[in-house]
């Protein structure tokens, strides 16, 4: 009964499946993965923020480059505040503002972008407080270069001592120096600016991205599931579809047509049709074919031998006029 598996349109839908499931289970589980690893890092940024302030800075050196792991941890460094440029329309606690980002120059190595702080107004129209003058060491929260999908980024159209991307790619075109591939956020603020607090590393946390993550976790094994489902409804009707021919229960082809009904207006032989518009009742109006087809017809008289015709009687008409009189005289 189950021979027909071994045909090609069974072999197609075999492989079909065989192949089409565990690529939908494979997809799941990464998904999958990639869900449980955000909510990983979630609970390990919990605990980081919790534990800032008793956290130990440590060398910038020692936590370049920068990863997700060493995203947010406490950096220190020293050196001179050189070139300074504001960051414009950067919102804290609901309120928009903007940062005050000036480069340390460590030495001889790349400068290091540091955010000192925000203040509230707009940048093109508010004073920014000079830096510290002289050798300073800084201690704030590592964090990844800014893009264009940052919160808050913007690229060009800004006016000179503006910048719109926290980034080494973006700030090389107005300052003269290198500069490092990572920034940092000081811990406390001076001269009025408020600390800005530190951003999660990108791809973690559970953000819309991560449910994200978690819906198309179910849609692939909803599709390993509809594979499955398919095969065993084709399956069990090829099933029932072989036992019926087995017990001949199949329905039987549609024999040749039937004679033709007839047709309106046609009427059987030795009947008359009835004509358009008439009644096949005596009695109405109109003239039935039925009835011109029961009048009798009229038999042709008997052959007679030719007798010559006589001329008719003088005086007289050969045929009456209208109205039935005689016709006159001649």
């Amino acid at each position: 009964m189950y021979r027909f598996l071994l045909t090609p349109r069974w072999w197609g839908i075999n492989v079909f499946a065989a192949l089409a499931i565990p690529f939908c289970l494979f997809m799941g589980s990464w998904q999958l993965g990639r869900f449980e690893a955000r909510a990983d890092s979630h609970r390990e940024q919990q605990r980081s923020a919790e534990s800032t302030a008793r956290q130990t800075a440590e060398p910038l050196a020692d936590l370049l480059p920068v990863t997700q792991r060493t995203t947010g941890r406490i950096a220190e460094a020293t050196g001179t505040y050189g070139t300074q440029l504001l960051v414009p329309e950067r919102r804290l606690d609901g309120r928009d503002g903007f940062y005050v980002l000036t480069l340390l120059r460590t030495g001889d190595g790349p400068a290091l972008p540091v955010v000192r702080g925000w203040l509230p107004g707009d940048a093109n129209t508010a004073d920014a407080p000079a830096p510290p003058e002289g050798e300073v060491t800084v201690v704030g929260a590592l964090q990844a270069p800014e893009n264009r999908r940052s919160e808050g980024a913007r690229a060009g159209g800004l006016p000179e001592g503006q910048i719109g991307i926290i980034s080494a790619a973006a700030l090389v075109n107005v300052v003269p120096d290198d500069v490092h591939h990572a920034w940092i956020t000081l811990t406390e603020g001076s001269d009025g600016l408020r600390p800005v607090p530190p951003a999660v590393a990108q791809n973690t946390g559970l953000d819309l991205k991560a449910f994200q993550n978690l819906g198309y976790t179910g849609e692939w094994f909803v599709f390993a599931g509809f594979v499955l489902f398919m095969w065993f409804r084709l399956f069990r009707r090829e099933v029932e579809t072989q036992r019926d021919l087995a017990l001949g229960l199949v329905p039987a082809a549609a024999g040749p047509a039937t004679a033709l009904a007839p047709s309106a207006g046609t009427a059987p032989a030795g009947e008359a049709a009835p004509s358009a518009g008439t009644s096949g009742t005596s009695g109405t109006s109109g003239t039935s074919v039925a009835a011109v087809a029961e009048k009798p017809t009229e038999t042709a008289a008997p052959d007679t031998p030719d007798e010559p015709a006589l001329p008719p009687p003088a005086g007289t008409a050969t045929g009456r006029s209208g109205g039935g009189r005689p016709g006159a005289e001649a």
